[in-house]
């Protein structure tokens, strides 16, 4: 028999301490783990955009900020994938029981996913990638853009960081959402200072060393890629190529034209949701049904 869905879900939040900063984050609902990190300036709002969705149905779902994010404590120096991945880890140790987990995120947060996947292929129920960028080349010619954001944001605050951030669109109302949505994003941090290291090292940093690592993952993955009129930071053709790697994907995508998944919080918790309900991973089953 099914678990009876929760109506109204409340959140739970959490301080984790131990072996690296303190991280900030929120547990809601009850059911299998499914456990979002959120891309590079973002907080643990901007996976799902406030939907409710998925503890809705029956999946407690997990999201934190990242080390430097939102509320989470600023570290020196360490914004790389390492530790990333090892604060992904502290999260689901901390926070879901042992057995299997469902792990994703959006862009900085599909690679945490990924990277954490391939070192823990027995906790891996489910992978969620949205947005994938990493493609296994160097990026260090992006540089000077990505200094150019993290001054904009030191000096500038959440408003110059948007209109940066919005620069190279070629559609004007993509542009304008995308500036908001950096703006409202920037507007979340309790220290922007750390946000701009992090936007000068993680883009340098590597979480695994190619794409075609990814073939170790046996897990069944959701790959959401978006297309690239409205949202060219996040490159169809390498959302295209982890899937294309990954021996049990599933890509989904917008229809072009449309707003991407990405930005639409219920959509794609509706679109999880019939992943892993494909899976046998729902309301009243065990994570490791898929």
């Amino acid at each position: 028999m099914s678990a009876p869905r929760a109506s109204k879900p409340a959140a739970r939040e959490f301080v984790i301490g131990g072996d690296g900063p303190l991280i900030r984050g929120e547990s809601i609902g009850e059911g299998p783990d499914v456990v979002l990190c959120h891309g590079l300036s973002a907080t643990r709002r901007y996976v799902l955009h406030g939907s409710k969705y998925l503890p809705r149905e029956g999946y407690r779902v997990t999201t934190f900020d990242a080390r430097g994010h939102g509320k989470s404590e600023p570290v020196p120096s360490g914004y790389d994938y390492e530790h990333l991945v090892a604060d992904l880890d502290r999260v689901i140790v901390s926070e879901c029981p042992p057995g299997p987990v469902v792990v994703g995120g959006h862009s900085m947060g599909s690679h945490t996913a990924a990277a954490w996947a391939l070192a823990n292929p027995d906790r891996l129920a489910a992978l969620i990638l949205v947005g994938p960028v990493y493609t296994g080349e160097d990026r260090r010619s992006d540089l000077d853009q990505w200094e150019k954001r993290a001054r904009a944001l030191e000096i500038g605050g959440p408003d110059a960081y948007g209109k940066v951030a919005a620069e190279g669109f070629d559609d004007l109302q993509a542009a304008g959402t995308a500036e908001r949505l950096a703006r409202d994003r920037a507007g979340r941090h309790d220290r922007r200072e750390s946000v701009a290291e992090a936007l000068r090292h993680v883009p340098i940093s590597s979480p695994f060393t190619a794409v075609a690592d990814l073939r170790a993952v046996s897990a069944p993955t959701l790959v959401v890629a978006s297309h690239d009129l409205l949202d060219p930071g996040h490159p169809h053709a390498v959302a295209e190529s982890y899937a294309e790697v990954l021996p049990s994907a599933t890509m989904i995508s917008e229809a072009p034209g449309k707003s991407p998944l990405a930005w639409q919080g219920g959509r794609l918790s509706r679109a999880i949701a019939e992943f892993l309900g494909g899976l046998g991973i729902g309301p009243g089953e065990d994570t490791a049904a898929g």
